[in-house]
């Protein structure tokens, strides 16, 4: 079933009510429209990659030198595997007009590398809506969106993950539901020491690159290098954008942002002007990310999950092949903060072949506060079964 058009102006702007909930829910197994959350990039080529890789700040050769990729196994180029956020951004938060959406998380599988020229179609199917409740907000929401990933012309679905939003009250609505779940708080104030240690964490960076990584030279208990991203400024979050969207979520810039309001219900009304706007600007601007609940500016969902697969793929090297991850973002991280990905393996396994890693991941902020985990499957060579083949099989994970 394809989405149809249908506007309502019977229904409460920014309000989670019995029927804006029912509304949402018609849209259930929908495949939607993606004119603004699909598309930023179609073909991956080298300009999309490095520009992918570059907003992440990952120097990983494989996917910043084109002629690096010709020496490898792979024989060409590659992507970071969630250069497909770029592709289609996996936020499937349909309706609920006025009502912020929050990303919280992805369930991604991967079955093969992501390489230079290949043109995705990414059908984007509504599957699954939650209503919840608590202390901040008497109802809210969980919103699941499945896209798959299919690489033209052979329909080979080279990815597939779902993606969960929250979909909460905003500003004035959320203070009068319940107390705010974030304040507003000051910039953290770093010592030279933390600054010291954080530009020294940034400078030994260094993917494992060629320096094959064997399973069976794994072990159960190892400790992944952390990667270290902060502190988060806007110019870390432009670099991000670039790659990753533009401003095709909040429905463009100028006139197109202008003409998209006058057609979608979908913005943030200033408490100062009550002038229309995206709520996107709260990414950017500390009053627009206080007024939706977040304390501050804030950076993007898949943005800090992108950072947590730049320390596996770093680790992994480039005989490795990321499988799977199910990321959950667990509370803002503001501008100014920064963010740690730490990582641990927890198990190996053989199936059909294939060398599983397991690992557990969380990201801690300067506070020491866990602002995300994740859970990854990583496939490595073997010293014995030889190279990872892929495509790989569909039900690797479940055997």
């Amino acid at each position: 079933m394809t989405e149809v058009a249908e506007k309502r102006t019977d229904l409460p702007w920014g309000e989670i009510t019995d029927e804006t909930i029912a509304h949402a829910a018609e849209l259930l197994g929908t495949t939607l429209r993606r004119d603004r959350m699909g598309g930023w990039v179609t073909e991956v080529n080298v300009d999309a990659i490095k520009h992918f890789a570059q907003g992440l700040g990952d120097r990983n050769p494989l996917w910043r030198d084109p002629e690096y990729g010709k020496s490898t196994r792979w024989g060409t180029m590659l992507a970071p595997p969630t250069i497909l956020y770029s592709v289609d951004g996996t936020t499937v938060a349909p309706r609920l007009a006025g009502v912020q959406w929050l990303y919280v998380g992805t369930d991604w599988v991967w079955y093969d590398v992501v390489r230079r020229g290949d043109v995705y179609d990414a059908p984007a199917t509504f599957v699954k809506q939650e209503v919840k409740g608590g202390e901040f907000a008497s109802r809210w929401l969980i919103q699941t969106g499945h896209i798959r990933y299919l690489r033209k012309p052979d329909g080979f679905m080279v990815g597939e993950a779902f993606g969960k939003c929250a979909r909460t009250p905003r500003g004035a609505a959320l203070k009068k539901d319940g107390k705010q779940k974030y304040k507003a708080r000051e910039a953290y104030e770093y010592t030279s020491e933390e600054l010291a240690a954080i530009e020294r964490a940034l400078i030994d960076e260094m993917p494992r690159g060629a320096d094959t990584l064997y399973a069976e030279d794994v072990e159960v208990g190892e400790v992944l290098r952390p990667t270290v991203k902060g502190p988060l400024t806007s110019t870390d979050m432009i670099a991000w954008y670039a790659g990753w969207s533009g401003a095709a979520p909040y429905g463009g810039a100028h006139g197109d942002a202008v003409r998209y309001r006058t057609r979608h219900q979908d913005y943030h009304v200033s408490e100062k002007t009550g002038a229309k706007d995206s709520a996107g600007r709260g990414h950017l601007e500390k009053k627009t990310g206080e007024d939706v609940g977040m304390g501050g500016a804030y950076d993007i969902g898949p943005q800090r999950i992108s950072w947590g697969v730049h320390m596996l793929t770093d680790w992994m090297g480039d005989e490795g092949f990321l499988h799977t991850l199910s990321a959950s973002v667990k509370r803002p991280n503001l501008i100014g903060d920064t963010t740690t990905w730490h990582g641990t393996v927890t198990g190996k396994d053989v199936v059909d072949g294939y060398h599983l890693i397991s690992i557990d991941m969380h990201a801690d902020n300067q506070r020491g506060e866990t602002n995300a985990t994740a859970t990854a499957t990583v496939l490595l060579p073997s010293k014995v079964d030889g190279p990872v083949v892929t495509p790989v099989p569909r039900n690797l994970t479940s055997k």
